[in-house]
């Protein structure tokens, strides 16, 4: 699983919205065909191919908070957002700009009373999710540090950036 969160190249007030996706998706499990919106409801990425069909746009990336609330963890622990506010610090953004990230392969699921759980993903090697900029952004994507939400292993996570064409 990774943990993706991404904000206008030229406009850091602009950046990934799980709310206006989901809004506009009218669903949230997003998939090929969809899109990814900004908070100011501008098409940020377009989902071209997806082989697991199940991602997670609702929870916020672990963090030291988490670790200790959920899951009484003493001390140190490494976070997705840790991991993302450190690699967008140089671009100037600060720790309160990242909002909810688009969680690849994250297999969350609601039940009828809407209790949330996060299950075992679903990916197994060589899946992918195919994902079009439709703008110029800085990105940040981070492996998921989380024992629960990987069942318990960690596996390496593999992306590519190719340029437009």
């Amino acid at each position: 699983m990774a943990d993706l969160f991404a904000f206008n190249a030229d406009d850091h007030a602009c950046s990934l919205s799980s709310g206006r996706t989901i809004d506009y998706a009218s669903k949230i499990y997003l998939t090929a065909g969809d899109t990814l919106y900004s908070n100011d409801s501008r098409s940020m990425f377009r989902i071209l191919e997806d082989k697991v069909g199940r991602h997670d746009f609702l929870l916020t990336p672990c963090s030291q908070e988490m670790f200790e609330i959920l899951y009484k963890h003493v001390g140190h622990h490494p976070s997705c957002f840790e991991n993302l506010y450190t690699a967008l610090k140089p671009f100037g953004i600060a720790p309160s700009q990242i909002g909810t990230t688009f969680n690849v392969f994250m297999n969350v699921t609601v039940d009828e009373h809407g209790t949330v759980a996060v299950k075992a993903p679903l990916s197994k090697a060589g899946d992918y999710i195919d994902l079009r900029a439709e703008m110029d952004m800085i990105c940040g994507l981070t492996s998921c540090s989380a024992e629960n939400s990987n069942n318990g292993t960690f596996k390496p996570i593999d992306y590519e950036i190719n340029p437009r064409t």
